[in-house]
């Protein structure tokens, strides 16, 4: 197998960066394959991307999505964890110590969780994530939005409860929300995961994003305190 290094596809903000959201797609357990933007993994977080450059680019905020070396999560070496940390440091050396959103789905999520307590990182939005019995501290003082389908039969909603639950404990916030009639690749209901997702990503950078009103209902409920919500 080739090599290579982690990359990063930037879209930029106009103007000035002020913020920054690192996108982190999805991948395998096990698996030593190439990452390309090409897999499917990948192509899923693009339309969130590109919903997060049209609503945030004019105030400042940046938009980098993360290619990883590798395709799988691979056991001890969490492989990925790597790669976003990589990414994490690129943001400051480009940007300086502006204020990071992550937003992760499936293996991207747990990635996430692995990244909250780094320094610049001041919230974090998880998709479907894939949380079998990640740390938790790294929550400390952050807000997270965690979204898990109610028939996804990839990752356990019921593992992701857990893990918001014990988060509670640290973060600023955590506000579990159970979609639907929807499962892991977020197909169903595609346009409420979005504005999920775009509203949980800005609104901690103080923007207030146009979204539909399930999701606008949602964010405000976070925001006011509440810690479980079905939509």
């Amino acid at each position: 197998m080739t090599e290579q290094e982690p990359g990063v596809h930037v879209r930029p903000a106009k103007g000035p960066t002020r913020a920054v959201v690192v996108v982190l797609h999805g991948g395998k357990a096990q698996s030593l394959e190439l990452s390309e933007p090409k897999h499917l993994s990948s192509r899923r977080m693009r339309p969130f991307a590109r919903a997060l450059q049209r609503a945030g680019a004019e105030h400042g905020v940046a938009v980098w999505s993360v290619r990883y070396r590798v395709r799988g999560w691979n056991g001890p070496e969490m492989s990925p964890v790597h790669d976003a940390r990589w990414a994490l440091e690129e943001v400051r050396r480009e940007h300086g110590d502006v204020p990071v959103v992550l937003l992760g789905h499936s293996m991207g999520g747990r990635t996430a969780a692995h990244l909250l307590g780094d320094p610049s990182v001041v919230g974090a939005v998880l998709l479907a994530p894939w949380l079998p019995h990640e740390p938790t501290e790294g929550a400390r003082g952050r807000g997270v939005l965690v979204v898990h389908g109610q028939v996804d039969r990839w990752t356990s909603p019921r593992e992701t409860f857990a893990w918001a639950e014990q988060a509670r404990r640290v973060a600023r916030s955590v506000t579990y929300v159970q979609v639907r009639r929807t499962g892991h690749f977020m197909l169903r209901r595609a346009g409420l995961w979005t504005d999920l997702a775009v509203g949980g990503c800005l609104r901690p950078l103080g923007l207030d994003p146009s979204v539909g009103r399930a999701a606008s209902k949602v964010l405000s409920q976070a925001a006011a305190g509440a810690t479980t919500l079905r939509v």
